[in-house]
C-alpha cells in the first residue's frame, strides 16, 4: 500500500471527487463528514423532499389546470428543494462527525473502521469538535431560510441525532433511533409549504422510520461479525438468519404507511404509479438480499436511492398534473 493510500480511509471510495478535487490536507476532514459516499445524504434527504412534494400534490386535485400554482409558488419549491438537498450534504457530514467522536473506541477494534481520521490519529477530537461546529452553524445558516415553524421543527430533530450513537450499546434496535433522526424530514418537508403539520407527514414519518430500519438492517449485515466480537447490537443481529422475513414485513409496512399518507393527502394517480413501482423496487431487493455476501449487501443499501427517485417522481407527476392537463 502506497503512502498516498494510507492517507485513505479503507472503505472510502476511491477516485472520489474529495481524492480528485481536495489538497490531501484536507482529506481527513472529507472522510470525518463522509463527502465522498453520497449515499448517506440522498438517504437524509428523501423524506424532506417526499414531504414536500407531497405537500404540493396534495393541493393539486384543486388547484386547476388554468394557473394551477403560480411560477413564484413553483420558484419557492425549487428553492426548498435545494434547501433541503444542501441541509441534507451538511447535516448528514455533522452526523456522521459526531458520531466518530462518540464511536472512537468501537471504531478502533473495528476493521473496516480501524483507518478513520479519528482511530487512525490523522485528525485530534479538538479537531474534530471544531469541524462539527462549523457543519452545525452551516446547517443552521440553511434552516433559518425556512418559516418559524420548521425552524422550530429542524431544532427539535437534534434531540435524535445526539442520542442515536449510543443506542447500540444499550439496545438492539440502534437502527429504530437512526430512523427517527434519518426520517425527521417528513415533518420538514410539509411544514415548510404549510407552516404546520397535519396527519399525512405524521404517517409519512412513521413509514420512513420502518424504510429506514429495513435499509440499515441490510447494511448492518456488512459488519454483524465485527459487531458481536466488540459487543456492538444492531437489528442485523437481531434477527440473523430471519433478517429477509422481517426486513420483507419493515418494507411491507413502510408501503402501507406510505399508501396512507398519500391517501390523506389526497394526492393524485401519478403518486400511486410511483409507489407501485416502489413496491416492486423493495420486492426486488427481497429477491436478491443474500445477507452472507457483504457486496450484495451493499449494493442493496445503496439501491434505496433509486426507490428514493421513484417515490419522489410519482410525488412530482401528481403535483404537475393540473399543469399538464
Amino acid at each position: 500500500m502506497t503512502d498516498r493510500q494510507d492517507r485513505m480511509v479503507a472503505d472510502a471510495l476511491r477516485g472520489s471527487w474529495v481524492h480528485r478535487f481536495l489538497p490531501e490536507r484536507f482529506w481527513p476532514f472529507a472522510q470525518l463528514a463522509r463527502w465522498e459516499r453520497p449515499i448517506g445524504w440522498w438517504l437524509l434527504m428523501w423524506p424532506c423532499q417526499w414531504s414536500l412534494m407531497m405537500a404540493v400534490a396534495s393541493h393539486a386535485p384543486i388547484a386547476g389546470p388554468a394557473g394551477a400554482y403560480t411560477w413564484t409558488y413553483w420558484a419557492n419549491i425549487g428553492v426548498y428543494f435545494l434547501l433541503f438537498m444542501a441541509g441534507a450534504f451538511v447535516m448528514r457530514g455533522a452526523g456522521c462527525t459526531y458520531n466518530d467522536l462518540v464511536d472512537v473506541d468501537i471504531d478502533n477494534q473495528v476493521a473496516r473502521t480501524r483507518s478513520r481520521p479519528l482511530p487512525s490519529g490523522r485528525v485530534t477530537r479538538k479537531q474534530a469538535a471544531i469541524f462539527l461546529a462549523l457543519q452545525l452553524l452551516a446547517g443552521l445558516g440553511i434552516l433559518l431560510q425556512f418559516n418559524w415553524y420548521t425552524i422550530q421543527v429542524g431544532v427539535i430533530s437534534l434531540i435524535t441525532v445526539l442520542i442515536y450513537p449510543f443506542m447500540k450499546r444499550i439496545t438492539w434496535w440502534p437502527q429504530l433511533f437512526l430512523g427517527l433522526a434519518f426520517s425527521w424530514g417528513a415533518f420538514m418537508g410539509w411544514a415548510s409549504v404549510e407552516g404546520q403539520l397535519a396527519w399525512p407527514p405524521v404517517i409519512l414519518y412513521a413509514g420512513s422510520i420502518l424504510w429506514v430500519i429495513g435499509y440499515d438492517t441490510i447494511y448492518a449485515h456488512q459488519d454483524i461479525e465485527d459487531d458481536a466480537l466488540v459487543g456492538v447490537k444492531s437489528t442485523a443481529r437481531l434477527f440473523g438468519e430471519n433478517t429477509k422475513t422481517a426486513v420483507s414485513l419493515l418494507f411491507g409496512g413502510a408501503m402501507a404507511l406510505f399508501a396512507l399518507a398519500f391517501s390523506l393527502a389526497g394526492v393524485m394517480w401519478p403518486a400511486w404509479f410511483g409507489l407501485g413501482l416502489g413496491a416492486a423496487h423493495m420486492f426486488w431487493q427481497m429477491r436478491t438480499l443474500d445477507i452472507s455476501s457483504p457486496q450484495t449487501c451493499l449494493m442493496l443499501f445503496k439501491s434505496n436511492s433509486q426507490f428514493g427517485w421513484i417515490i419522489f417522481g410519482g410525488l412530482l407527476a401528481a403535483a404537475l398534473v393540473p399543469i399538464v392537463f
